[in-house]
């Protein structure tokens, strides 16, 4: 393969993957760590591997240059320590982040075999057996469990899945987008009898070419092969680029908001907040379209058996942590397991927790918008896509009353071809936030791209004592959750290539926190950053607020560990840059409000940005009206994250289902 990267910079990989194992035993050499970053960068491609190579001639250049290649592994540790793991310095704590990839590239080692994602060729996987983990064909599995067995039958016909030499010149619909906003309008609008096109710019993955070889498919599924960051590098932010979007690499999460008896009683009334800044959308309209998408996806709460470990480690923790609190808060707030489009549950399709959710499910037991609402939509009612396609930009006519018209749309086929496809109808924009709003700027709508808000996820790791419980990677990734009013707490564990990136520590530390990777337990908080961000040169700009939310940040993260403690953890490692160690005799609440400062102290990811694009009676105050229709147009809809007006607290795929169903599921929805 021809290396993305040149020469001085493969030595520099070599030397930095030597120092960032100083002190551990490496179960592959540190070239074959190096060949495996080639491998995510040479999939990934584009502006991001221009990123990264960017990044490493100046973190060369700040650890000194060729003196660095030329030092010792014990004096490059050294130098690694001082200028960026212990640096309050941004841009060095920016840096100090490519530590993740190289761990993720070590622990995401596979070995190739007669067919792609071959588990058989990775049973004596050096690295696997070097943690103690088992991949899910040769895990045993007794009376009563899930076997790990495909289900067949779910895919989206490959006879309907077009390419240029069979797209259309028009079509009455065109859809941008095939996730979970464009999936369930394009499903509506078909069966009203239109023709509807359905541009997805990733690929066509069905669950039998998915395989659980994380590198390949994370590169392959994700924008940016998950290495997607806000402006400034402080978040990461996680979207799916494939055929389904983000529903095909997602945990299944499934939560209203204000759910009665499973939301926080003391959390902010979503839909009133919307309502009282020019956003008064029909509660019981949007709650009948929740109830129409739960009904299409099987949504039911999981099984406990499928997040046995870690979900009751939740569960019992904040029984006990609350018990003794004596915080009001505490006591009211909600503790349960996931509702998901798993299965469905409790049937011989149910989720075979084999814990790979978050880079596909090889076994087509996801009920995700590509296994319903889009096979469906092109097997009953003709729909057809179109993957691996751009939409550049609208072409516009004027309409009898004045007010812009789409009559086509502008597309980037593979090897930069473009085409113009008449949209006779009209058109669906449900490309996420971010894709979104950059394609109605390019489309010369004014005002997109602002008051994104943000989900903002950060993980707490906990080691607990040798011999309790079974292996804690042996479940679903998420299964349980608490609802704490200003923030939820969330379980989970992933794979080895996955759970490396997000593992605090440096050195021999991290080597050691991975070697316990059965008995380490983990959870997350998720607050709301409510339109702090805006889109800005096709990528994320985003700022918490130090008043508002790093106390939030805080009292999270505490919190959990707390939390951890109380399920009798015996020291947790939050995300922390400079991978600390708490233990239960330390004043946690006093170590946090020491070790996060700013931002750039914690690792911070989301999965669920939304606004851009937002809802508004006021076309000065938003961008689409009450009907999801963009101001000032006669037939273009946005109906995905994005018209979100304020953050929804909750993950976001069946609120933004509900959505696209409020926007689509009305008889003539472009009238």
């Amino acid at each position: 393969m021809t290396a993305p990267f040149n020469f001085g910079q493969l030595r520099f990989l070599k030397a930095l993957t030597e120092a960032l194992f100083h002190g551990a035993d490496m179960a592959i050499t540190a070239d074959q760590v190096v060949d495996n970053i080639c491998q995510l960068f040479d999939k990934v491609g584009g502006t991001k591997l221009d990123e990264i190579r960017l990044s490493l001639t100046a973190i060369e250049v700040v650890l000194g240059g060729p003196f660095f290649t030329e030092d010792d592994v014990a004096g490059r540790a050294a130098k690694l320590k001082n200028r960026l793991q212990n640096s309050q310095i941004d841009l060095f704590q920016d840096m100090a982040r490519l530590r993740g990839i190289v761990y993720a590239c070590y622990y995401g080692h596979w070995q190739s075999g007669l067919t792609p994602g071959d588990q058989d060729a990775n049973v004596a996987n050096p690295v696997h057996r070097q943690i103690g983990f088992t991949l899910p064909k040769h895990r045993a599995r007794g009376a009563g469990e899930m076997p790990i067995t495909p289900v067949t039958g779910r895919e989206i016909d490959p006879a309907h899945v077009l390419d240029a030499t069979t797209l259309g010149d028009e079509y009455d619909v065109v859809v941008i987008g095939s996730g979970a906003g464009g999936a369930v309008a394009a499903h509506n609008i078909a069966a009203q009898g239109y023709t509807v096109l359905i541009v997805e710019a990733g690929p066509f993955y069905p669950s039998h070419k998915i395989h659980h070889h994380e590198l390949d498919m994370i590169a392959s599924l994700y924008k940016h092969g998950a290495l997607q960051t806000s402006t400034n590098r402080d978040f990461v932010v996680f979207q799916g680029r494939c055929v389904g979007g983000s529903s095909t690499i997602n945990n299944g999460i499934c939560l209203r908001v204000n759910e009665a008896g499973r939301t926080h009683p003391d959390a902010q009334d979503v839909l009133a907040k919307w309502a009282s800044i020019g956003a008064p959308i029909d509660a019981a309209a949007f709650h009948a379209s929740y109830d129409a998408v739960q009904a299409k996806l099987g949504i039911a709460p999981i099984e406990p058996r499928s997040g046995r470990h870690n979900g009751p480690h939740l569960i019992e923790g904040w029984k006990a942590y609350a018990g003794a609190s004596g915080r009001p808060r505490d006591a009211r707030a909600i503790t349960d397991w996931f509702a998901k489009n798993f299965g469905p549950p409790n049937t011989p399709n149910a989720c075979a927790y084999c814990g790979y959710c978050n880079s596909g499910c090889p076994y087509g037991r996801r009920m995700g918008v590509a296994q319903t609402y889009l096979p469906a939509a092109c097997r009953d009612y003709g729909a057809r896509l179109l993957p691996d396609t751009k939409a550049e930009r609208i072409v516009w006519q004027t309409a009898y009353d004045g007010r812009r018209e789409a009559e086509a749309v502008v597309l980037i086929l593979p090897g930069d071809v473009r085409v113009m496809v008449r949209a006779r109808v009209g058109l669906v924009v449900a490309g996420g936030t971010i894709a979104s709003s950059k394609l109605l700027d390019r489309s010369d709508i004014d005002g997109t791209g602002y008051q994104v808000s943000l989900n903002v996820a950060s993980p707490v790791v906990a080691l607990l004592p040798d011999g309790v419980g079974g292996d804690a990677w042996d479940e679903d990734q998420m299964s349980s959750y608490v609802d704490v009013g200003d923030y939820l707490l969330e379980s989970h564990f992933q794979p080895p290539m996955s759970m490396a990136s997000l593992m605090p520590g440096w050195f021999a530390d991290h080597a050691d926190r991975m070697k316990n990777f059965g008995r380490v337990h983990s959870a997350g908080i998720l607050f709301p950053a409510d339109r702090r961000g805006r889109v800005v040169n096709d990528k994320l700009q985003f700022q918490l607020d130090a008043t508002d939310d790093l106390p939030v940040l805080r009292d999270a993260m505490a919190t959990l560990t707390k939390v951890h403690f109380a399920a009798g953890a015996i020291e947790c490692y939050p995300a922390l840059a400079k991978g600390q160690v708490v233990t239960p005799d330390m004043d946690i609440d006093a170590f946090f409000a020491d070790a996060i400062r700013e931002q750039d102290d914690v690792t911070l990811s989301s999965s669920h940005p939304h606004g851009g694009n937002a809802i508004n009676v006021d076309p000065s105050h938003g961008i689409v009206d009450l009907d999801c229709r963009v101001h000032g147009t006669t037939n273009v809809l946005v109906t995905d994250a994005s018209v979100f007006p304020s953050c929804i607290r909750v993950n976001a795929q069946w609120t933004t289902m509900a959505m696209a169903h409020y926007a689509t599921g009305r008889s003539d929805p472009f009238g």
